[in-house]
């Protein structure tokens, strides 16, 4: 076998593990195999084609395999989302949560909600399981400019409010807070955003040119991140029919709610891509 064919199935196989690894715990949740039972296809669909940029972005900073152009990104992302839909189908399958005698639409729905996480650790993979990314695509995190950090930040925050949107522990969470509690779920999610980032000084931090504000890294980053954050959070629990039959007070303390995991996906994703 040439050494690039093998290249190519080694990054596969970690492509895989990284899927399993990533999606793991909504595999074996039960409010995700119903909302890939009754979500609204075309919500489904719009986001499974939004995510595709996310995607194909990400393997741009952290691709299982070594890329030399856009295309090739582009290649690897959706290969990327393949081997997500494949490992979410396998596992579902071992778990009997899919089978031949459920209808196609069912199966789709649920392979495809799950498809999302998964692909994120596929192309994750790479540099999370192994460690080894090349130098151009440490070359691309360095050299990555202030929207190509946002988008990142906002990669992390779908993940982790993918995670916990579709848990009814979330919108019990959102009904028992009161407005002192949301006051200070604010202030604690750009807290630790910003110490996360800037001042724990955890591997793969951001370096600061010297002399820059402390309160510009704040309005810039933090404060810019944390509203992406919420507008993820939105977005998903619109996607997930969270924001149907309600007043706006409730909607905007689930956005909160949900917006404090989103908040700390986007700074580890700062620090992890």
């Amino acid at each position: 076998m040439r050494v690039e064919d093998r290249k190519f199935f080694v990054g596969l196989a970690r492509a895989f593990g990284g899927a399993v690894l990533f999606s793991l715990p909504l595999l074996m949740t039960m409010e995700m195999w119903w909302l890939g039972f009754y979500l609204d296809r075309v919500k489904l669909l719009l986001f499974m084609v939004l995510m595709i940029p996310v995607v194909v972005a990400l393997d741009y900073f952290s691709g299982f395999e070594e890329t030399a152009s856009w295309r090739e990104d582009l290649m690897d992302g959706m290969i990327a989302y393949g081997v997500g839909l494949v490992a979410s189908f396998v596992i579902l399958l071992l778990f009997g949560i899919v089978n031949v005698e459920q209808p196609l639409r069912e199966v789709v729905g649920k392979v495809a909600i799950q498809s999302v996480p998964a692909s994120f650790g596929a192309v994750l993979a790479n540099s999370q399981l192994a460690g080894d990314g090349d130098a151009a695509e440490r070359r691309r995190k360095e050299d990555a400019g202030y929207a190509a950090k946002l988008f990142i930040m906002a990669a992390g925050a779908v993940f982790l409010a993918f995670n916990v949107a579709p848990t009814e522990e979330m919108i019990y969470i959102s009904f028992i807070m009161s407005s002192w509690h949301a006051l200070a779920l604010v202030a604690a999610s750009l807290l630790m955003m910003h110490g996360f980032v800037y001042a724990s000084e955890f591997r793969g931090a951001p370096r600061v040119a010297h002399g820059t504000p402390g309160w510009s890294l704040f309005l810039r980053n933090t404060v810019v991140g944390y509203a992406i954050a919420l507008a993820v959070s939105a977005y998903v629990l619109w996607t997930f029919g969270r924001l149907e039959h309600g007043v706006p007070s409730t909607y905007v303390m689930m956005t909160l709610v949900l917006g404090f995991p989103a908040a700390l996906g986007a700074a580890a994703a700062r620090l992890i891509i």
